[in-house]
């Protein structure tokens, strides 16, 4: 009797594993949630969706191919703090170790200049590199893999145009059993779809162009979705936050308290071309760098093609984010906030240039009032703006400086908290050993 109990225990555990690994696994797929009939590119009856927008339709090749880099935005990851373009280097602090991205210049030796165009589609569609080893999905061949051969390929034309530069790859520190690349080989044939985009027929050629920006070429998805416990990105939670180098990649759905959905037209086009959207915040971090090497080099009409994408997708609320707070107070509730060292340190190193209100003081580019940082309980975009600063000075975007060599890690945690005591919705509580993680992967 005792032995059949226990056969029955066991197999209820290993259904209820099995359903579990199955939700996982079997999602639905990037853009499933528009029903319809997916068709082959040839297939589908409107304008081409896939390539250059129509206004490049005249351009020389070289200039095609480096708008389709700046599409793939491959700049960002795999350039080094202080490095030079594309030759790798950069490090991306993971729970499992530190990965850092590989050299992409035409050097023969250290880059990827002997590469046939075979060895190229394989690793972009495949993430399989020509010694046959396997990426990690940091490199986001998942959402590649929906690039077209022919803008793959012009991708590495323009990588090919450019000055080869000797720079040896670092190793990876990843800690058994994640230093097993053959895993990832499972770990594909489970997420990774290996096909090309398919439009779908009953969307007009703007949707299905700003499905392909975002899906495949942006990757957008990359850092605005959750991944779920095998590290796949969690689709049925599309586009409601997620985490990059350290901070909060915020809810991208059309929900109106969490998401976009409050959000203009214009204000999104502002903000994906510029950085920055009046009364909704800057743009930091990995996002920073989205917008200053890839969005804002895109042209109106393909901006505009992504908002119309964006909006359609399902809104989700997430719980990240409480209701922002309102515009600027006249009067600032300080008497409640009881963080003196914070206190000072605002008055001292902050108002200058945000205001004692939180308004601005010179520019609406320093508003702290309603921005998503502010109003993020966790403060780890606060402590991370900070620490990091935003932009580069005369860069024609929104700039502040960075403080980490100013401040300790106590200094940033009281002033975070204060700020968010101050002008944010709920105050956060963020620690000097929360700090001093985010100061490490930086």
């Amino acid at each position: 009797m005792m032995r059949r109990t226990f056969a029955m225990l066991a197999g209820a555990i290993l259904l209820l594993v099995a359903a579990f690994l199955g939700w996982m696994i079997f999602q639905p797929g990037a853009y499933g949630f528009a029903g319809g009939t997916t068709v082959d590119l040839k297939d589908y009856p409107g304008p081409a969706v896939t390539g250059v927008p129509v206004e490049l339709a005249a351009a020389d090749p070289r200039s095609k191919a480096e708008y389709l880099m700046r599409m793939a935005d491959c700049e960002a990851c795999h350039t080094a703090k202080g490095g030079k373009p594309f030759a790798g280097g950069r490090p991306f602090v993971l729970p499992f170790g530190t990965i850092y991205t590989p050299n992409i210049t035409p050097d023969p030796e250290t880059g990827i200049g002997k590469w046939s165009d075979a060895q190229f589609l394989n690793a972009v569609h495949k993430g399989i590199a020509p010694d046959g080893s396997r990426y990690y999905p940091a490199f986001p061949y998942p959402s590649y893999t929906m690039l077209t051969d022919a803008d793959a390929l012009a991708i590495k034309a323009y990588l090919f145009s450019l000055p080869p530069v000797r720079q040896a790859n670092r190793d990876n520190s990843f800690r058994f059993p994640f230093n097993q690349r053959w895993l990832m080989g499972i770990w594909s044939a489970f997420f990774n779809s290996d096909t090309r985009f398919r439009p779908i027929r009953e969307r007009d050629a703007r949707w299905n162009r700003g499905a392909y920006l975002v899906e495949a070429a942006g990757h957008c998805a990359e850092c605005h979705t959750p991944r779920n416990l095998l590290q796949a990105l969690d689709q049925r939670n599309k586009f409601t936050g997620g985490r990059a180098e350290g901070w909060n990649a915020y809810n991208i759905t059309p929900d109106k308290v969490s998401g976009i959905g409050g959000w203009s037209d214009a204000e999104l086009a502002a903000y994906l071309a510029n950085g920055h959207a009046r009364g909704r915040g800057v743009a930091s971090g990995p996002m920073r760098e989205a917008v200053e090497l890839s969005l804002s080099r895109l042209t109106p009409s393909d901006i505009g093609a992504i908002i119309a994408y964006l909006r359609t997708v399902p809104a989700i609320q997430s719980h990240r984010l409480p209701q922002p707070a309102g515009p600027a107070p006249a009067t600032p509730r300080i008497a409640a906030i009881d963080n003196p060292v914070g206190k000072r340190m605002f008055e001292g190193n902050c108002a200058g240039c945000h205001a004692w209100t939180g308004a601005g003081a010179l520019i609406e580019e320093a508003r702290l009032t309603g921005v998503r940082a502010v109003n993020d309980p966790s403060a780890a975009n606060v402590a991370q703006m900070i620490l990091n600063g935003t932009g580069k000075a005369g860069s024609g975007h929104p700039y502040m400086p960075s403080f980490a060599a100013a401040y300790s890690n106590a200094e940033v945690a009281a002033v975070a908290n204060y700020v968010t005591a101050r002008f944010g919705a709920t105050a956060s509580s963020i620690t000097p050993r929360e700090v001093g993680r985010l100061r490490q992967q930086n």
